[in-house]
């Protein structure tokens, strides 16, 4: 068990005895049902983030050397689903997965229970707050050296009035006293057990909240309070799973960037195959990727004769890679084109043209493409553009072709989980591209993103452990032209095209 033991200058021990514990363990409770959110299954079990979101919880806890051990209290009926997650994402520090209590406080005597008897640290953290940090957890452990009683808050950005029966307000607390509880709450086990032991005498006794019960039977004891943060929130409502997904979105884009040599260690040997290559993001992530000593494959019309909508092509180009390699590690599709018009005036064969491009195209590729990323793990690259979240007047097929790139990649991700294949899709902010600038006529020079930048952020995604997500890629405020590098600031990448590209490779990086 790895602790520091150093503690706070003003703490003052909880007894006079040496806290020696044998094992740090932490219970993630996992027993809602998820009828806030309208679900048929228990919230935790929803997919956020390309991944369950009680999965990415137990990853924290898993990954921090804090803890020694983690017991599941799952909801009644499903804990052969939580089992198969633990399976599957290969987590050893899970011994136990068992069924809570009908009330939080017989979950947490079930849990009490199951860690067994000794002197041990316990983390009770709530399953559907997966954005949990290394920081918090760290934090909680390192308090139990001084406390027996440690409870996780941030302060009340908000004025809290007290009400009566009738709703009309009896008081309002000072805001800078309060604070807005989250979780772990940590606990020397000896504590919490004495405060449930007593709490049985208690006909009345009922709570939510397991130092509440410290604070109410044992109210000598001090309870040792660290900060939380604003992004450890608690997936309770439907606008809570649109968050958190954001949330794991911009962690994801602010992780630090590798340097060349691990860039090198990640892509040497590896193969890729770029549909839509010749020119833009396509040709830029190319020559990123080759430096890199990656092995890639970029297919176009122009240079190939790879039309995307045709499966014999899609197929002959796959070929073409793995007999030369033996293996496909990533499919990149930044093919794509912009055709602008009122739905209502526009011919049969633009629509046809743009929808076998845009849509056809990419479903073709993906159905091709994962016999052989299968085999080697691997990830399908998807590109769409921010129309996707909003319908636009004079491209609505353009616009309705990004929306269902999206959908496609979230679902894709869920399909292939099961093979270990990752689905992303890069979402760019506007682009400095000729197609651009046929649509929109000249900009300021500075306000547009690069296709390096883009480039550089899609090569992230690809050695990233991401799947099911929607990566935005925004233009460091500091990047003066477009053509110079910038980085990304958040997790999608852009798909520019360059002078010269057929309509039918154009990457779609088109944003109003």
């Amino acid at each position: 068990m790895t602790q520091d033991r150093t503690t706070a200058p003003d703490a003052t021990p909880a007894s006079p005895a040496p806290w020696r514990p044998s094992r740090t363990v932490a219970v993630i409770l996992a027993g809602g049902t998820g009828t806030r959110l309208g679900l048929g299954i228990p919230k935790q079990l929803l997919k956020i983030a390309g991944k369950p979101i009680i999965e990415h919880t137990l990853a924290v806890f898993e990954a921090a050397p804090e803890i020694d051990e983690i017991i599941v209290l799952m909801a009644t009926g499903h804990v052969p689903d939580a089992q198969q997650i633990v399976a599957n994402a290969g987590f050893r520090k899970v011994t136990q997965v068992i069924e809570g209590g009908d009330t939080r406080n017989a979950t947490t005597r079930i849990a009490l229970d199951a860690v067994g008897e000794g002197d041990v640290n316990i983390l009770f953290h709530d399953a559907v707050r997966p954005l949990v940090s290394a920081r918090i957890v760290r934090e909680c452990v390192n308090a139990l050296w001084s406390y027996s009683a440690v409870d996780v808050a941030i302060p009340s950005a908000d004025t809290i009035i007290q009400v009566d029966a009738d709703d009309c307000i009896t008081d309002i607390p000072v805001r800078s006293t309060l604070r807005r509880g989250q979780t772990p709450q940590a606990f020397r086990s000896g504590t919490i057990r004495e405060a449930y032991r007593r709490a049985e005498g208690d006909p009345d006794f009922a709570a939510t909240d397991d130092c509440g019960v410290v604070l109410r039977y044992l109210p000598g004891t001090p309870i040792k309070v660290i900060d939380g943060s604003d992004e450890n929130i608690k997936v309770t409502h439907p606008v809570d799973v649109h968050l958190a997904d954001k949330l794991f979105q911009l962690a994801a884009a602010q992780a630090p960037r590798l340097t060349n040599h691990g860039y090198a260690e990640e892509l040497t040997g590896r193969t890729i195959v770029v549909f839509g290559g010749s020119y833009g993001i396509g040709h830029d992530l190319t020559e990123l990727a080759r430096r890199h000593g990656a092995q890639v494959f970029p297919f176009s019309r122009s240079t190939t004769g790879t039309h995307v909508e045709r499966a014999e092509d899609v197929s002959a180009a796959l070929k073409t890679a793995f007999e030369a390699t033996g293996r496909i590690d990533h499919v990149v599709v930044t093919a794509g084109i912009l055709e602008k018009g009122a739905l209502a005036e526009m011919d049969e064969a633009t629509m046809d043209r743009l929808l076998h491009v845009n849509f056809v195209g990419p479903v073709t590729i993906a159905r091709q493409s994962l016999p052989y990323l299968q085999q080697t793990k691997g990830q399908l690259l998807l590109y769409t553009s921010s129309s996707y979240t909003r319908g636009r007047a004079r491209y609505a097929l353009y616009s309705a072709t990004k929306a269902a790139l999206v959908n496609l990649t979230q679902a894709l991700a869920d399909e292939w989980a099961e093979f270990g294949v990752r689905v992303n899709c890069v979402n760019p902010e506007r682009t400095a591209t000729p197609m651009r600038t046929r649509a929109f006529g000249e900009e300021p020079e500075g306000t547009l993103l690069s296709s390096e930048a883009v480039a550089q952020a899609s090569l992230d995604v690809l050695i990233s452990d991401l799947t099911g997500q929607v990566i935005d890629v925004r233009r460091d405020p500091g990047e003066q032209a477009a053509p110079v590098p910038a980085e990304p600031v958040a997790r999608v990448a852009a798909v520019p095209a360059q002078p010269g590209a057929p309509a039918s490779e154009l990457p779609a990086d088109v944003d109003a």
